[in-house]
């Protein structure tokens, strides 16, 4: 389905409900800029690190695209779990899930809840941006402690800059992307509004400085496009 939930005049903040969850797939086309070869980087430097039967989260999975793409890119079975606190996200992922004929096992709560079992992969694409920062610092030392000493976290998130006339000018670049992929100023302007003190993002460098406070060996930017990017942080 075509995303047209800002076409009208909001009345509450950002929330992935129903609404959300039945557009989301076009959303992330068509809000997220080279959203294909995130994807697509991600899965492939995680298969770098991964061997069968190996276990992988993705935190904020959604409709599990990347966990759909890492199966079929995998050669060797992977004990694949999704977790998400949106009960109408899961439901488009299992859907989807059925449709490929995959065995995905996914979980519905917070993850700060959620006690995550050994694994070697966890990746959280777009999801730290939306946890508030005194929680976020747990939800990554939390991550660090459940992973494999050869494992490692890959994570996108949308990021500012400090410089205020730079950043002005990212958010502008970015403006202009989504006129082109067909959304309106109206439509811009109330999903910045329904996202306001609801995603909270961080610089480049906040987001590698927080990694490696929590004790990751390394942490470095695999792609950046304006103010998005994707990130990979080893443990050891």
């Amino acid at each position: 389905m075509i995303d047209k939930v800002f076409e009208k005049s909001i009345t509450k903040q950002f929330e992935f409900d129903e609404e959300v969850a039945a557009v989301f797939d076009d959303m992330l086309d068509r809000s997220v800029p080279f959203y294909k070869e995130m994807l697509s980087l991600t899965t492939n430097f995680a298969l770098e690190y991964l061997n069968p039967n190996d276990r992988v989260y993705d935190l904020g999975c959604s409709t599990a695209s990347t966990l759909i793409e890492l199966h079929k890119k995998s050669h060797f079975p992977l004990q694949l779990i999704g977790i998400d606190n949106s009960q109408a996200m899961l439901n488009r992922a299992i859907h989807k899930c059925k449709a490929y004929g995959l065995d995905i096992e996914f979980l519905c709560g917070d993850i700060h809840d959620v006690n995550f079992k050994n694994s070697q992969v966890m990746i959280s694409n777009y999801t730290l941006q939306f946890i508030r920062p005194l929680q976020r610092e747990k939800l990554i030392q939390k991550i660090y402690n459940a992973l494999s000493d050869d494992g490692i976290f890959i994570f996108s998130e949308k990021i500012i800059s400090h410089d205020k006339s730079l950043n002005k000018q990212l958010i502008d670049e970015y403006y202009k992307f989504k006129i082109k992929q067909g959304y309106s100023e109206f439509e811009i302007s109330q999903k910045r509004e329904a996202l306001e003190n609801v995603l909270i993002p961080y610089t480049e460098e906040e987001n590698k400085k927080m990694l490696l406070d929590a004790g990751f060996k390394t942490c470095e930017t695999l792609f950046k496009w304006v103010n998005f990017a994707t990130f990979i942080a080893k443990k050891n």
